[in-house]
């Protein structure tokens, strides 16, 4: 049974997903502004939502720190770069493979 974790790393704006210690896949992500920097730490998916509307894109996946998540954006411009209120924005065609893989109480270490 696949034991899935999530590393996203600010540094070089990529979410990594790993099986056990294996990075089984990699997508590019857009990330918190200077004044609103995406917090590092150590984090679980709490909940899940497709088609949450406005500027989230396809899906939602909200973390245990209140009001941060991961997910999708109606502006794919963004992906790459510092421009998020904190979140951590995904391609939508990714955050739809992301969240098909990994179930709720997955681990989400974002690092700088």
């Amino acid at each position: 049974m696949p034991l899935y974790r999530i590393i996203v790393d600010l540094s070089d704006r990529n979410l990594y997903l790993l099986d056990g210690d294996i990075v089984v896949r990699s997508y590019p992500v857009g990330i918190g502004k200077v004044l609103t920097k995406t917090p590092t730490g150590n984090y679980m998916i709490v909940n899940k939502q497709a088609n949450p509307g406005g500027p989230y894109g396809a899906f939602w996946m909200g973390l245990s720190r209140p009001h941060y998540g991961i997910h999708g954006t109606n502006d794919p411009s963004s992906i790459g770069r510092l421009v998020s209120h904190g979140c951590i924005r995904m391609y939508n065609e990714d955050v739809l493979q992301l969240a098909a893989i990994v179930p709720i109480r997955t681990r989400v270490t974002i690092r700088d």
